[in-house]
């Protein structure tokens, strides 16, 4: 992988054709001094999560996660697995799901008038306030790109709440997921569990029937107004988005669960389902993965 010159490319890229990721139009509501501050705001934050990427692919050691598995999935064959049928928490994980039930039980021009019982999960954006009327696309690219648990949480009133986590536990029995289970709709009850083994089908089952999930997982250029009307960026919290073998997936947080993963990558010319549960450094054992994959 060479890594040096991607990252090149990529600042180059981001600071010459993204003028901080707003249309034209959009850009014209912003004082000029505002957009400047945004732009190197916005850069530096690039510049280190690629600083980071380069430390972490350099870092020669085993996979640490306590649980892992690489899977083909054009043929569900398994790669590489450790306690891959053991259960662990999944954090942010959950929003997979979330969008799955979403896409499959919306209708897609649907919109919702935002409410405080839907804002009251922690993990808030400002450009989600009480009242602002959101569409169902733009409630999923919050909550998939920036794993923003209010919009998460709000996708759910669409259907009711109780139904829709049912429905995301009957998916998950649908797909064959038998060692997992749901108990909120965003990940943030550290009782939500899964395993490796059933994530790779959950990854398995995004990919062949909702493969837009995995495209706004991959985007880093989603921006909505506050209720001031200043554009704010949601950024992307996949860290692995800018690497060109990145296909799309979610990553999560939770003291309970560590850092958790469940992402597709282009390994070898194949898509390679990874998922990671509880690691203390997903970056450094997805590169540990790639390193024996490749081998």
């Amino acid at each position: 992988m060479k890594i040096k010159v991607f990252f090149l490319l990529f600042l180059i890229s981001s600071f010459l054709f993204t003028p901080i990721g707003v249309k034209r139009a959009e850009a014209a509501t912003l004082a000029p001094i505002a957009r400047l501050i945004q732009q190197i705001e916005i850069l530096k934050q690039e510049i280190s999560l690629l600083q980071m990427l380069l430390a972490n692919s350099r870092l020669q050691q085993g996979i640490l996660a306590q649980s892992y598995m690489a899977v083909d999935i054009s043929d569900n064959s398994s790669l590489l697995q450790k306690n891959s049928d053991k259960p662990y928490p999944v954090a942010s994980i959950t929003k997979l799901m979330n969008a799955v039930v979403a896409l499959e039980n919306i209708n897609s021009g649907q919109t919702i008038t935002l409410t405080e019982k839907m804002l009251e999960p922690f993990g808030q954006s400002p450009s989600l306030f009480t009242g602002l009327n959101i569409s169902l696309e733009n409630l999923l690219k919050a909550s998939l790109i920036q794993s923003a648990n209010d919009a998460s949480e709000a996708l759910s009133y669409f259907l009711g709440k109780e139904r829709f986590l049912s429905l995301m536990n009957q998916k998950a029995k649908e797909i064959g997921m038998i060692n997992t289970a749901f108990y909120d709709v965003h990940g943030l009850n550290p009782a939500n569990y899964s395993t490796a083994a059933d994530l790779a089908k959950l990854l398995a089952y995004v990919n062949k029937n909702h493969p837009e999930i995995l495209s706004i997982t991959r985007t880093n250029d989603f921006w909505l107004p506050d209720s001031a009307g200043s554009l704010l960026k949601f950024q992307n919290v996949n860290n692995f988005y800018p690497l060109p073998s990145f296909a799309g997936g979610k990553t999560g947080y939770l003291p309970e669960s560590k850092q958790t993963l469940a992402s597709i990558f282009n390994v070898n010319g194949k898509k390679v389902a990874i998922i990671l549960l509880y690691s203390s450094n997903r970056q450094a054992d997805v590169f540990a993965i790639f390193r024996q994959l490749k081998k």
